[in-house]
C-alpha cells in the first residue's frame, strides 16, 4: 500500500496537484515531497546505506580476493613487511633474530660435536673450537654474544679452529644483512607519514550553493599543525555506475572533477582552512543536475589531498569522501578566520558548520541559460547579502573594536 501510495503522489506532482490535495496523504509521505521553493539537504531518510569507496578516515574499502600469483608480494619482500600490521611485524621481527640465532647457535654446537669438543672439553691441553662451549645452550648463548656483538669475554674462538673462523665471518655478514633489513623496516614502519594525514581535515560535508554568479561544489580543508604540508595540492573524483551507449555497465567509474587544475587553484597554500571550490561548468559532471535530480544519483565524491611533510620531507596523502545524502545543497561554510590583536584566529569549533542561503533549484546549466535571459531570482543577491551582514556583524562584536572591521575589510 506504501508503494501504490508513493506513486500516486509521484503521479498527482507530475500532473501538478495543489498542495490541499496533498495534504490526504499519510504524513510520511507528505514529508518526502521535493520543495522547489527553498533550499535544501540533500538527504533521504528512505534511501538504504550505501557501502563507501573511500571510507572517512580515508581507507579505501576494496579487498583483493581470488589472487593466484601470491609470489608477487614475495619479489617485493620489503613493502610487503612494511605493509604488515604492527603485531605481525613485531612477531615477524622477533622470530627472524631467534630462528637465526638458533640457526647459527645449532651450527655452533654441531661444530663443537665433530671437533670433539664437548667429550674433551675438561682434559687438559686440548684446544677447542670455542673454549668454554660444552652444550647447545652455551652454543645458543655463544651465536647471540657473536651477532650483537655483545662479547662477554667467556665463550671465546681460538686461533686452531678454520672452520670456526669461516662460520664467524658468515655469521657476522649475514648478521649485519638481517639488522640492515628488519631495523630499515621498522624505521620506514614508524615513520611513514600516514599519521601525518590524521592531523589533516574535511568538512563532514559538501555544499552547493552559488558564487559570483556560478553554481559551485565546495568542500573545505584545514591542516590543525604549525608544521605545514610542503607543495600541497588537491584532485577531486566523482565514483559512480553508468551505463555506456553500447549497454556495457561500468561499475564504481572515475570521473576527475576539475577543482582548479587549469588555474592552479588546486595547489594550496594550506596555513588556515581552505574552502575548495569546483565550478560547474559545461565540463563538470554535475552539468544537468538539478537538485531534484540530484537526490535520484547515487556517487560519491573522492577527495585526495598530497603533499611533503615539512618535518621529514615524505610525501603525505589524506583522503575522504562525500557520498550524494553528504552533499548540502543551498548551503555556504561558516568562517572560521577572525582576527586578533598581531594574528589570525582559526575557531575549530566552527569547521564543520554550515548556513543556510538562497540558492536556485534548477540545474546549472539552466542557471546559465537564465542568466544571459535576465537577472535569476533578483532577491538572492539582497538575501544573500544579508546573511553575509549578519555573520560579519556578529564576527565584528565578538572580535570587538574598529580593528576588527579594518581587519575584514
Amino acid at each position: 500500500m506504501a508503494g501504490d501510495s508513493r506513486i500516486l503522489m509521484d503521479h498527482n506532482m507530475e500532473i501538478g496537484v495543489t498542495p490541499a490535495q496533498v495534504k490526504k496523504l499519510p504524513k510520511h509521505l507528505r514529508e518526502a515531497q521535493i520543495s522547489t521553493e527553498r533550499t535544501h539537504l540533500i538527504s533521504d531518510p528512505s534511501k538504504k546505506p550505501r557501502q563507501r569507496y573511500v571510507q572517512k578516515d580515508g581507507k579505501c574499502n576494496v579487498h583483493h580476493g581470488n589472487v593466484q600469483e601470491t609470489y608477487r608480494y614475495l619479489s617485493d619482500l620489503f613493502t610487503t613487511l612494511v605493509d604488515l600490521r604492527w603485531r605481525l611485524s613485531l612477531f615477524i621481527f622477533t622470530l627472524v633474530y631467534v630462528v637465526n640465532w638458533l640457526f647459527f647457535g645449532f651450527l655452533w654446537w654441531l661444530i663443537a660435536l665433530i671437533r670433539g669438543d664437548l667429550l674433551h672439553a675438561d682434559e687438559e691441553g686440548w684446544t677447542p673450537c670455542v673454549e668454554n662451549l660444552n652444550s647447545f645452550v652455551s652454543a645458543f648463548l655463544f651465536s647471540i654474544e657473536t651477532e650483537t656483538t655483545i662479547g662477554y669475554g667467556y665463550r671465546v674462538i681460538t686461533e686452531k679452529c678454520p672452520e670456526g673462523i669461516i662460520l664467524l665471518l658468515v655469521q657476522a655478514i649475514l648478521g649485519s644483512i638481517v639488522n640492515a633489513m628488519m631495523v630499515g623496516c621498522m624505521f620506514v614502519k614508524i615513520s611513514q607519514p600516514k599519521n601525518r594525514a590524521e592531523t589533516l581535515m574535511f568538512s563532514h560535508n559538501a555544499v552547493i550553493s552559488v558564487r559570483d554568479n556560478k553554481m559551485c561544489l565546495m568542500f573545505r580543508v584545514g591542516d590543525l599543525r604549525n608544521s605545514h604540508i610542503v607543495e600541497a595540492s588537491i584532485r577531486a573524483k566523482l565514483i559512480r555506475s553508468q551505463q555506456t551507449k553500447e549497454g556495457e555497465f561500468i561499475p564504481l567509474n572515475q570521473t576527475d572533477i576539475n577543482i582548479g587544475f587549469d588555474t592552479g587553484d588546486d595547489r594550496l597554500f594550506l596555513v588556515s582552512p581552505l574552502i575548495i571550490s569546483h565550478e560547474i561548468n559545461e565540463k563538470s559532471p554535475f552539468w544537468e543536475m538539478s537538485m531534484a535530480q540530484m537526490e535520484k544519483e547515487e556517487f560519491e565524491i573522492v577527495v585526495i589531498l598530497e603533499g611533503m611533510v615539512e618535518a621529514t620531507g615524505m610525501t603525505c596523502q589524506a583522503r575522504s569522501s562525500y557520498l550524494d545524502t553528504e552533499v548540502l545543497w543551498g548551503y555556504r561554510f561558516t568562517p572560521v578566520l577572525s582576527l586578533e590583536k598581531g594574528f589570525y584566529e582559526v575557531d575549530y569549533n566552527n569547521f564543520h558548520d554550515v548556513y543556510e542561503t538562497n540558492t536556485p533549484a534548477c540545474s546549472a546549466k539552466e542557471m546559465a541559460a537564465k542568466l544571459r535571459d535576465g537577472p535569476l531570482l533578483p532577491q538572492l543577491s539582497l538575501l544573500t547579502n544579508d546573511i553575509e551582514a549578519g555573520l560579519t556583524c556578529e564576527r565584528q562584536k565578538s572580535a570587538g573594536g574598529k580593528q576588527q572591521r579594518e581587519g575584514y575589510l
